[in-house]
C-alpha cells in the first residue's frame, strides 16, 4: 500500500518538528525533518528520516551525514518557525561533533552516525546521541498534515486507585489465555 504524503488516513501522526544540522562535502547545512524521534534510551539512539525524493537540503545533508558520520538533532521550540522565517535563527558550536546547533531549540542533541538503513521512499539515518541538552523554558512544535501545532493542555495520569483497578482487570485477561 502506498499512502503518499498528504493522505487524510496517515495524517492522524503527530511528529515534533526536527532541524537537522550537518557540516560536510555540502557545506554547513539545515533540514527540516517531521520523522525524527528516539528509538532507544540505552544507549540513547535517535532516528531521523530523510526523503530520497528530497532535493536540496535533503540530499545535501544525507551526503553530509554520509561522509562525517555526525549530525544534530534540533527539535524546534513553538517560537523559532517566525524566526527561522526571518532569517533571524542563531546558532553555536557543538561540544562532540562539528555540525553547529540551534539555539532557542526545545532539545539539542549530538550524535555519532551508526547506521544509515534505506525504507521505502526514505533513508533512516540512526545516531548515537554524544551530548543532549533539554530547555524547560522551550516547548517543541508539533506537525501533521502539513500544519503546525503548539502543546496543548497536559492530560494527568489517573489516581493510583483507577491504575490499580486497570492492572487486575489485565491480569484477569492474562489468566483466561
Amino acid at each position: 500500500m502506498d499512502l503518499g504524503w498528504g493522505n487524510q488516513k496517515a495524517g492522524k501522526f503527530m511528529t515534533t518538528v526536527g532541524l537537522i544540522t550537518s557540516d560536510g562535502p555540502n557545506g554547513k547545512n539545515i533540514m527540516s525533518a517531521e520523522w525524527t524521534y528516539y528509538v532507544s534510551w540505552s544507549p540513547a539512539l535517535i532516528t531521523v528520516h530523510i526523503g530520497k525524493a528530497m532535493g536540496g537540503a535533503g540530499k545535501a545533508t544525507l551526503e553530509n551525514i554520509r561522509t562525517t558520520k555526525e549530525f544534530g538533532v534540533n527539535i524546534a521550540a513553538e517560537d523559532q518557525i517566525a524566526v527561522l522565517e526571518e532569517m533571524g535563527a542563531e546558532f553555536y558550536n557543538a561540544k562532540s561533533i562539528k555540525p553547529l546547533m540551534l539555539k532557542g531549540a526545545a532539545l539539542n542533541a549530538e550524535c555519532r552516525l551508526k547506521e544509515i538503513v534505506e525504507l521505502g521512499d526514505h533513508s533512516m539515518a540512526i545516531g548515537e546521541v554524544l551530548e543532549i541538552e533539554s530547555h524547560e523554558d522551550q516547548k517543541p512544535l508539533f506537525y501533521s498534515l502539513g500544519k503546525y501545532y503548539r502543546v496543548g493542555e497536559q492530560i494527568h495520569k489517573p489516581e493510583q486507585a483507577v491504575l490499580d483497578k486497570i492492572k487486575a482487570r489485565t491480569d484477569e485477561h492474562k489468566k483466561k489465555k
